[in-house]
């Protein structure tokens, strides 16, 4: 594990912080290493407000959006909204088909089949709104670089929006409108929204029109802010704004749907990162394991009753995702160990068996194995379906397309991508693949690394301190959770290893006369490093441990090193 403590801000900036606000030096310059420099900065960072959202008509071609809109509803058309099978796609689908609903009973959902259909726009869906009669389709969260399928529908005289966000290729479909700010001539000021956010932005301009404000939307945003968690779009800015209502939605009046899965769970205050660790792989099951119809149904359900029904269902689902990507991830890291490829720059397994569904989730694992971009690929139709994983700092993405004489086809992200590829293929592929990466990757890079935002002592940590780095949430990429690092420590001498097969670590670390608990998840391997007292460093973050009513600070280990 590579410790990389981030660069000192600039002292006068944080002075000048510090005495505007009145805080902790430490505080300030936290802040200022999250690029919030001024009394204004801070005030939008710690109080965000709807009128940090930028107005909707900003963004190219929403006025072609809107209009087409109004003019379905006033003409009585059927409208199908469209989307993909993930948790961003799903959320947009139930925003989008929920509020049109409020103006009209001519609205049906269309969630392609993950394994039937593929991911993004097919010509099945396109053949299913011609036969039933739709005019116009809203896609959300996929389409900007669906040409030949636009095209196609344009033939059978039908209309689309593309809500988007991925990077669009060279052409843009021949849409009616696209929506996705990250279009070369889209001057929207805020580029890192997820396809849900696009999908927020079109019903706020469609209220606008109306001359309702943000206000009127508010019981939308509990999607929203779900489909951020999940889709790992930055926490800065408008999301942050949109996560920050979002998760108060959550808490306190979410939809049937989201509240049956969190009184599953039986938890009170709900973080982004539980909406990514509970809520986020419950409504991706379904889509993973049988159809993501089943997600938009919880996701819209009104009917309390009838929401517990469908989340019992997808907790079911869950629990089979949970196995199968289990017993996948055995057998990948086995198949790594047989083909001797351990000490490979990247990681490219193949079985035609293995479920479709969890592929990701076990490409993500295999990386906590082997520290390196990571493809896992299985059979799907006539032709092998991968997704792809990279590690922080490189490009996937762009190493894909250094290969795509092998590929069929492809999309994604910098850090997540997936492609399909013809059998005959793989080989020529994975080596091509492997030969990319050894050649481009930074050789830093294939060690995990933590950044460290500061180094303190043990007698900063005080409560007015926790309470002012809890009010930097919600956390996530862009606005990391503050991760500290404190030198010359020791243990009381009672260190131990708890948990299932001892793999998680207990100490109380002392300096001076503070004395503060720390648990170390999967650190067990390092009670030797502790033991008799000797002076150890250790990254953590600070939070509550919560027991039998008394609630404390403690220390949440990341690493320990001697």
């Amino acid at each position: 594990m590579r410790w990389t403590l981030k660069p000192k801000p600039d002292p006068q900036t944080v002075d000048t912080l510090q005495k505007a606000l009145q805080v902790d030096p430490s505080i300030a310059s936290l802040l200022v290493q999250r690029g919030i420099e001024t009394y204004e900065d801070a005030k939008t960072f710690f109080r965000p407000s709807f009128d940090d959202l930028h107005d909707p008509f900003l963004m190219k071609d929403m006025d072609k959006a809107v209009a087409r809109i109004e003019t379905a509803l006033a003409d009585n058309e059927n409208i199908l909204v469209y989307g993909d099978y993930d948790v961003d796609g799903t959320t947009s689908v139930a925003l989008m088909s929920s509020y049109l609903k409020t103006k009209s009973d001519q609205i049906a959902t269309y969630i392609p089949d993950r394994y039937d259909e593929g991911y993004g726009i097919s010509f099945k869906g396109i053949d299913f709104a011609h036969d039933n009669s739709f005019s116009l389709i809203i896609a959300l969260d996929c389409g900007v670089k669906a040409i030949d399928k636009i095209n196609y529908a344009s033939e059978k005289g039908i209309d689309f929006i593309i809500c988007d966000h991925h990077r669009p290729g060279d052409e843009l479909p021949k849409a009616i409108a696209v929506l996705d700010p990250k279009r070369d001539d889209c001057e929207y000021p805020f580029k890192e929204l997820c396809g849900c956010g696009v999908g927020f932005k079109l019903i706020q301009a469609l209220a606008l029109k109306e001359g309702k404000t943000t206000d009127d939307l508010v019981e939308y945003l509990d999607l929203v802010a779900t489909a951020i968690g999940a889709d790992i779009v930055p926490i800065v800015g408008e999301n942050r704004a949109l996560a920050y209502f979002g998760l108060q939605v959550i808490n306190t009046q979410p939809r049937p749907g989201i509240k049956a899965i969190i009184e599953q769970v039986k938890k009170d205050q709900l973080s982004i990162t539980d909406v990514v660790f509970i809520v986020a792989p419950r409504i991706n099951a379904a889509g993973r394991m049988k159809h993501g119809n089943y997600a938009v149904s919880l996701l819209t359900e009104t009917n309390e009753t009838l929401a517990q029904d469908y989340a019992q269902e997808i907790n079911t689902f869950n629990q089979d995702r949970r196995e199968a990507d289990k017993r996948i991830t055995e057998e990948a890291l086995l198949q790594i160990k047989e083909h001797k490829e351990e000490e490979r720059f990247t990681t490219v397994v193949y079985d035609k068996t293995w479920h479709k569904g969890v592929i990701g989730i076990v490409a993500s694992r295999l990386t906590e194995t082997y520290y390196r971009p990571t493809l896992v690929f299985t059979k799907s139709g006539d032709k092998l379906a991968a997704s792809a994983r990279s590690v922080s700092g490189f490009d996937v993405y762009n190493a894909l397309q250094a290969c795509s004489e092998h590929i069929e086809q492809f999309g994604g992200h910098k850090y997540a991508a997936g492609l399909t590829l013809k059998e005959e293929n793989y080989e020529a592929f994975k080596q091509a693949f492997e030969d990319e990466v050894t050649k481009t990757i930074d050789r830093s890079l294939l060690t995990p690394e933590i950044k460290i935002d500061r180094q303190i002592e043990l007698r900063d940590i005080t409560p007015k301190f926790y309470r002012i780095i809890s009010q930097f949430a919600p956390f996530g990429p862009g606005n990391m959770t503050p991760i500290f690092m404190t030198e010359h420590l020791k243990d009381t001498g009672y260190g131990k290893c708890v948990g299932d097969d001892d793999k998680h670590l207990r100490l109380t670390a002392t300096q001076d006369r503070s004395k503060l608990v720390g648990i170390g998840f999967n650190l067990g391997d390092k009670l030797d490093l502790v033991k008799n007292q000797k002076p150890f460093n250790a990254v953590y973050s600070i939070d509550e441990n919560h027991w039998q009513g008394h609630v404390s600070l403690q220390l949440k280990l990341r690493d320990i090193k001697a």
